[in-house]
Formats: structure tokens, sequence, C-alpha cells
């Protein structure tokens, strides 16, 4: 292909509400560094076998079937993919398919600065960090870890070595960073990053969630406008998971807001876990095991007509669902405690968040 030449890529295959298979978050590794309260926080769980984790070349064959139905986007995740050796390996793997328009990379930042150069060079397109507060103490006290200037290193990293489109990804919590929203989006200006506001989430991570610790998508732009005035959607047509907008002097931020109010009506993601394992929603209670079918060697046309054949039975609304189950019963938490001990996959730390 000569330098420049457009890309052809294939229709997307689309499921039974007309949502595109376009975007895949893959999960390098169950285990993470940090022990945030809202995602893992135990010390201990029980991991995924090391025999059953995906190999980059599994991961990348996997990626190149679903470019061939669509995918264009790919989103590396962990737990924190940083404590997957040599994750650069990967990207530069990924690379190689010229279908795949946009390699992303979700990060707690901690070990950050030391790959990111690695990984810029990988070819790695973006970069996200989260970073759910700027005060060391309060950050010790969520993660469990005394950490927060790795974290800040990392993000100064990042333009360094010459990436651009960096994000910075903050679960908004009352009672516990509220009060940080506005700093952080001063932050975001100096860093030359985008902040986007995740409203605290009912997946996974064994905790104790509840509707109160919502720091809604409503509050939040109360906050903000109260504070710069005038706050403006950005008008774009994005499948995105943030509604971006942008404040009286140019500065953009983004609101993720499934839980107030859920996007399902346009989710083109899919999540494939470190063991092989394709979920259709990071809601979704059950998966398809992709490992299984590589390492029995079934042929690459069978597993294409798989994947076309599930997404496209693909019903899944697990937010709008979600939503659904609080307003009719009242019902606190959208999976049982005792079933997300009995089943890692239902965590989020192992899809892939």
């Amino acid at each position: 292909m000569e330098a420049g030449e457009a890309v052809a890529l294939p229709d997307a295959v689309r499921d039974s509400l007309g949502r595109p298979l376009r975007s895949l978050r893959v999960s390098v590794t169950d285990r993470c560094n940090l022990r945030c309260q809202y995602c893992m926080p135990e010390e201990n769980y029980v991991w995924l076998p090391r025999e059953n984790l995906l190999t980059f070349e599994e991961i990348a064959l996997l990626t190149n079937l679903f470019s061939d139905q669509g995918i264009d986007r790919v989103r590396i995740t962990g737990g924190e993919p940083l404590l997957r050796n040599n994750v650069a390996e990967l990207i530069r793997m990924l690379r190689q398919n010229s279908r795949i328009q946009d390699i992303a990379m979700t990060t707690n930042g901690v070990l950050l600065s030391e790959q990111a150069q690695a990984l810029f060079d990988a070819g790695l397109h973006r970069v996200t960090v989260s970073l759910d507060t700027l005060k060391p103490e309060r950050f010790k006290a969520l993660t469990r870890r005394d950490t927060l200037d790795r974290v800040f290193e990392g993000i100064a990293s990042v333009g360094r070595v010459g990436f651009t489109g960096l994000k910075l990804d903050t679960v908004a919590m009352k009672g516990y960073n509220e009060d940080e929203v506005l700093p952080l989006i001063e932050y975001g200006k100096q860093v030359n990053g985008e902040v986007r506001f995740i409203e605290y989430m009912d997946v996974g991570g064994a905790n104790d969630w509840s509707a109160d610790k919502v720091l809604s998508r409503k509050e939040i732009l109360k906050m903000v406008g109260d504070h710069y005035g005038k706050v403006e959607p950005v008008e774009e047509v994005s499948s995105a998971p943030a509604q971006r907008f942008r404040l009286p002097d140019g500065t953009t931020f983004g609101i993720i807001s499934s839980t107030t109010v859920p996007f399902c009506s346009t989710c083109d993601r899919s999540r494939l876990t470190a063991d092989g394992m394709w979920y259709l929603c990071l809601y979704a209670k059950t998966g398809l095991d992709l490992r299984k079918l590589l390492r029995m060697e079934r042929p690459r046309e069978d597993i294409l007509s798989i994947i076309q054949s599930v997404w496209e039975s693909r019903k899944d609304r697990g937010a709008e669902e979600r939503k659904e189950l609080e307003q009719v019963s009242g019902r606190g938490r959208y999976i049982d405690i005792e079933r997300l001990r009995q089943d890692p996959h239902l965590e989020m730390h192992a899809r892939g968040g």
C-alpha cells in the first residue's frame, strides 16, 4: 500500500438494535498495583491462571478477526496494563493491522514514566490516565498506595515523549472528591489534557456502591457552570462514551454518565478479557470463550462466523437495565457480592472497565 493511501474498512456487522461493532477493549492482565476502593478494594483476589492468559500473538490474531468484522479502534486496558511484561511489543503487533485506525491505552500512570517512550516508539496513538484526586493523602486513602507523585511523573512524560490527545479519567464520587472537580479541570489545562468525569458505576469491585454516592452529570455541570460561566455542549457525531462540553475560554471536558443517563443505544464497544472471554457489555454476566476456540485450532472462518453471529444477536443494554432495576425495585446492586466472588470475570479489573 502506498504511503497516505486510504485503507478500505469493511462494513461493520450490526447487532439486533443496529449498533455497529467498531470498538474493542482488550485487557492484557487482571492484576493491578493499586487497590482503589471502587474497583479493587481487597488486597488479594482469585487471579486468572497465568497459563490461561492470551499470548500477544493470540491477541493480535483475535484483533485481526475483529477488524474483519468492522473493528477499527482498540483500547488496551487491565487491571493495570503496564504490569504486563513488554506490552509495547503488543502495540507493535497491532500496528501491523492497517485497518486499526486508533490504538489507545488506559493506565493508572504509576509505571507510565518508565514506559512512555517505548509505547510511543511502538506506535501507541493515545494515552488515558486515571486520576481521581490531586491530594496525596486522599490518593493514599483511596488506593492504599503512596504513589501519586509517580502518577504525576507519568502524566508529565506523555507530552514530553510526543503523545497528543491526553485524557484524564476521574471517577466522581460524593463524599470523596466532589470538591476537586474544578481543580482537576485546572490541572488538565496545565498538562494539556482533557478531563473526563465518570459517574460512579455499579459494576463489580465487591464494593459498597450506592446511588447516593453518585455525583451526577447534572450536578457536575452546575458546579462547573457556577464557577466558569456558560458551559456549552460540543456538537459532534461520536459513539465515544463521554459527552464533551466547552468552557467560555475554550477548555473542553467530558462526562461519562452511564449511571444517570445511559447511552446504550449508541454503544459500539465490546470487551476481551486477558484470558480470552468476550463480553458484549460492561454489565454482561456471561461471555464467549474465544481462547478455547483459538487453542482448539478452529478454522479462521468458523471463528469469524461465530463472532458475527454473536454480535448480530446482541441485545445488551446493561446500563439501562441496571437503572430500570434500581427504579422499579430499589435494589442496591446490579450483581450481588457473593456472585462477584464466585466468578472473577464479573469484576471490573478482569474485564477492562
